[in-house]
């Protein structure tokens, strides 16, 4: 996958929260997204960040945050972007 996908699953994830908590969500992203977005970052940091990541997601999705479906495809494409 490259560089502008992974780019677009943090748009992704800012979509598909409820508008009213987007800018919380946002600032919590930026943490996540410098690393998995980072080319030298290691492999091994960027596979527990994606899991930290879909982590959080889930909160999101408990907490109706999120929708159940947008979860599914966000766990799913986190996933395939790092494995």
């Amino acid at each position: 996958m490259n560089s502008s996908q992974k780019k677009r699953t943090f748009d992704l994830i800012l979509d598909a929260v409820l508008p009213e908590y987007r800018d919380r969500v946002g600032e919590y992203l930026i943490a996540y997204k410098d690393i998995l977005l980072d080319d030298h970052a290691h492999v091994e940091t960027q596979r527990a960040t994606a899991h930290q990541l879909k982590g959080y997601l889930r909160g999101l999705n408990t907490t109706r945050v999120l929708g159940m479906a947008d979860f599914e495809e966000l766990d799913r494409r986190i996933t395939q972007l790092w494995p």
